[in-house]
């Protein structure tokens, strides 16, 4: 208190000086309206732009959970998309009365570490067993397909990323319906490989390469990129198609994960059938 007081009196001229123009400042802007018009345009132009960049703060500060929310509605729409459900004429389900049966489920998970530098790469995300995740499921984005799940555990899951060389899934191109083994040949992380397609079949750059049916994993029809280059046969009855991948693996943040409520009952029969 002291050492303000001894500042008062050694500006006390200063600070005189200041509070009467303040006074007249005041005064001014009162008794003319075109001052007063200036004072509030620029206060309002200043206290905008405070807030603005308070705003632009508490938005950054939210976009993880805008992210979450965002990633649980996709999810939540793909679980509505009639893809998933199993049209059925059986008089089983019209006594159920139920028309479709659902024979696909999303689950929405975040990426927690993800490698494409490696011959045999894999991604990992926050869901596990306790949030119905298991092993063999397919792992996707809104723009394709991303891999299959390898391990699980109570909260944790790993996926074989499609960016490994160990995977392979069944493909089709999708304007003919000619299907062939996909796969990743260790070297660029945006291309992979179709590979079994016969000589004869039309394919030309930019076709669309999709998941088959015969694949037990994923739905038919998820996208695994467009066509980028086509190789010449070698003398045989099959060609190799250089595929740009429709996911940018650098990029990855929110994947959902695909559940086949009927893969099991497809299974045991196709056991059944080989025993």
């Amino acid at each position: 208190m002291k050492n303000l007081l001894q500042v008062i009196v050694r500006f006390h001229f200063t600070i005189l000086f200041l509070i009467i123009e303040l006074v007249c400042f005041l005064l001014i802007v009162n008794n003319n309206n075109y001052h007063k018009t200036v004072f509030l345009n620029s206060n309002n132009a200043i206290s905008g732009g405070i807030y603005n960049k308070v705003n632009s703060f508490s938005d950054y500060v939210r976009l993880t959970k805008i992210n979450d929310k965002l990633s649980n509605e996709n999810t939540l729409l793909h679980n509505l998309l009639s893809e998933n459900y199993k049209l059925s004429a059986d008089s089983f389900f019209f006594y159920q009365d139920t028309l479709f049966k659902q024979q696909y489920v999303y689950r929405s998970a975040k990426v927690i570490n993800n490698s494409i530098n490696k011959q045999r790469n894999y991604i990992t995300l926050n869901k596990g067993r306790n949030q119905g995740i298991q092993t063999e499921m397919g792992v996707v984005t809104n723009n394709g397909v991303i891999g299959i799940v390898k391990s699980v555990s109570d909260n944790y899951s790993t996926v074989l990323s499609l960016l490994n060389s160990r995977l392979k899934i069944s493909a089709k191109i999708k304007k003919n319906n000619h299907h062939g083994s996909f796969y990743w040949d260790g070297k660029d992380y945006r291309k992979a490989r179709l590979i079994e397609i016969p000589s004869h079949v039309d394919i030309k750059i930019g076709d669309t390469i999709t998941t088959s049916s015969f694949s037990s994993v994923f739905p038919e029809g998820i996208l695994l990129g467009t066509a980028d280059e086509v190789l010449p046969s070698s003398g045989g009855n099959f060609r190799e198609i250089i595929v740009l991948l429709s996911n940018d693996f650098n990029q990855i943040s929110y994947v959902d994960v695909i559940g086949d409520l009927l893969k099991d009952e497809r299974l045991e029969l196709e056991n059944e059938v080989e025993k």
